[in-house]
């Protein structure tokens, strides 16, 4: 089958001795990252302190317009920051919980780093509603939409699941919130890149994320999505000196806040992240989500078909329009087989009460997926992960 999308596989150097399937967890590094951090590097060593003033200090904002471009934003209504926990905690710090709307309803098939965030405002006041789904895949639709009502103030809620890899349906979770006077923080860092995102066309209150995995920009390079009509409304108590609306008049407190996006950051930019970011965003938007879409919903759908006749549990939705990037194989000693495949250059990953997550990305071939399947059932008969379950591997 031709598949023009590889031909984007000569960007991407550790493809050429790694069968790489993980990019839910970490993608794959593009060159134009390297070539992003030595740019940083000369622009420090030649330029000094005048390279701030000559695009360093914008970087958060003018890299935000970039990831907007993949998730539906308008310019000038994203910002960079290090990553999704701190875009939550910068999110939670615009309210106060002390009066009757103050329910922050989420569910234990989270990521556990925005669940900590959340629980921990129970000390300001916070009511967290769990939900927990029956099938370890998420919570069925309408369980989720009963739960938010009149008290509620925030509904955190992840796109795609980390575990199950299931698509949640974010528009009619926003209609339910904003009938009731409720916000939405939509977490897209297991969409974004591999599963077409509009926060404009569903009315998103807010959005997080990170390029470490589909987006393929490394770590350090989080972002943080506010509606424009919000803009004006809040003030972050998370803040520092680039929220401000004249930061350079180094005026002391209290803080004047930055019209726009802008009173969304805070202090010093991770400028060698956001330099590294770029190559990934770009090669995303030059090939447009909507393609990688559709090749990650056939070469899903394959993997699907290969898992079935190797006879391996599966973890993940069934139905294409309900599963996101990844198929999760739920096997005997899950851990072990993960290790030895990463020993044989197979690179997937394990996470416990999910199986091995296996994720096929633009850049990669239906062989390698043969190979995966192939290899994973090759283990499983043959023993090799054996060691694992006995100890022998260190499980």
């Amino acid at each position: 089958m031709s598949d023009p999308l590889l031909a984007w596989r000569r960007e991407f150097p550790s493809l050429e001795t790694t069968t790489y399937l993980v990019s839910h967890s970490l993608g794959a590094m593009p060159r134009g990252a390297a070539d992003g951090l030595a740019a940083y590097a000369t622009s420090w060593r030649e330029r000094g302190v005048r390279a701030w003033a000559e695009g360093w200090w914008e970087l958060p904002l003018t890299v935000g317009d970039e990831v907007g471009r993949l998730i539906g934003a308008p310019p000038g209504s994203v910002v960079m920051h290090p990553n999704v926990s701190l875009c939550q905690a910068l999110i939670l710090s615009c309210f106060a919980f002390s009066g009757r709307r103050n329910k922050i309803v989420c569910e234990a098939a989270d990521f556990p780093s925005v669940l900590y965030v959340h629980e921990a405002h129970q000390a300001l006041g916070a009511r967290v509603v769990r939900l927990a789904g029956d099938d370890g895949i998420g919570v069925p639709l309408e369980r989720l939409l009963a739960a938010i009502d009149e008290e509620t103030l925030l509904v955190p809620v992840s796109h795609v699941l980390f575990r199950s890899s299931r698509i949640q349906d974010l528009p009619a979770i926003v209609q339910r919130a904003h009938q009731v006077g409720a916000l939405v923080v939509a977490d897209l860092y297991q969409s974004a890149g591999t599963v077409p995102v509009d926060v404009t066309a569903w009315d998103v209150d807010f959005a997080t994320g990170g390029s470490v995995k589909w987006l393929c920009g490394g770590p350090g390079a989080g972002y943080l999505y506010v509606a424009p009509r919000l803009h004006g409304v809040l003030e972050p108590r998370l803040t520092g000196w680039m929220a401000h609306e004249r930061p350079f008049a180094f005026e002391p407190g209290p803080i004047r806040y930055a019209n726009g996006i802008a009173r969304f950051l805070h202090g010093t930019p991770a400028v060698p992240a956001l330099c590294a970011a770029r190559a990934g965003y770009a090669i995303a938007n030059a090939i447009g989500v909507a393609a990688i879409r559709e090749k990650s919903l056939r070469q899903t759908g394959l993997l699907l078909e290969l898992g079935e006749s190797a006879g391996l549990p599966l973890k993940s939705p069934r139905h294409p329009h309900e599963r996101g990037g990844t198929v999760v194989f739920d096997v005997p000693a899950g851990e072990a087989v993960t290790r030895e495949l990463v020993r044989r250059e197979i690179l997937v990953d394990f996470r416990p009460g999910a199986g091995i997550r296996v994720s096929p990305h633009y850049y990669t071939t239906d062989d390698e997926l043969r190979r995966a399947v192939s290899e994973i059932r090759e283990v499983l008969d043959s023993g090799a992960a054996g060691a694992g379950v006995s100890g022998g591997l260190g499980f």
